[in-house]
């Protein structure tokens, strides 16, 4: 949190900045190379991807565990630089986020989503299914993460899970 007083805004209006935000996460991530994508975040972020099993036990465990900027930073390089994939994209479907606290200049939402794996040479694929808990700094009109934990619904994870989602 920061020292200034926060903005005090209306609800629909926290909705439709973090909307917008999502948006353009997930554009980022299907139609960008990803370089952008840690700029999402503040420094200090908290990025994890886990089960819905896992998730309500409460258990730490995580099938991708980023606690910086600079981890996210790292993890796109080695993508893009190091790591050997099938050629594939991205298409995410986002739900409306939903706020459930607001705290100070900081808001926590869920949002559902649905992401399909399109293979150049192949089918398009359901690839992944769940929810994005998140909490959000805002700085101005500029929604940053705090914290986003993607929890799958499903505990079959495809071995392509190396992107962001």
């Amino acid at each position: 949190m920061t020292g200034a007083r926060p903005q005090v805004r209306p609800y629909g209006e926290l909705t439709s900045l973090i909307g917008m935000a999502q948006a353009r996460y997930a554009r980022e991530i299907d139609d960008g190379d990803c370089t952008a994508w840690p700029d999402f975040f503040v420094d200090d972020c908290f990025y994890k991807i886990t089960t819905a099993d896992n998730y309500a036990q409460n258990l730490e465990a995580g099938l991708m565990w980023m606690d910086s900027k600079d981890m996210l930073r790292d993890r796109i390089l080695s993508l893009l630089e190091a790591n050997v994939y099938e050629r594939h994209s991205y298409r995410h479907l986002l739900g409306q986020p939903y706020i459930r606290e607001i705290e100070g200049d900081e808001v926590e939402s869920e949002t559902s989503f649905m992401v399909a794996r399109i293979t150049r040479e192949g089918p398009t694929d359901l690839f992944a299914t769940g929810r994005y808990i998140d909490r959000y700094r805002f700085l101005g009109d500029d929604p940053k993460l705090v914290t986003r934990i993607v929890v799958l619904d499903s505990n079959q994870i495809d071995t392509l899970l190396g992107f962001p989602l």
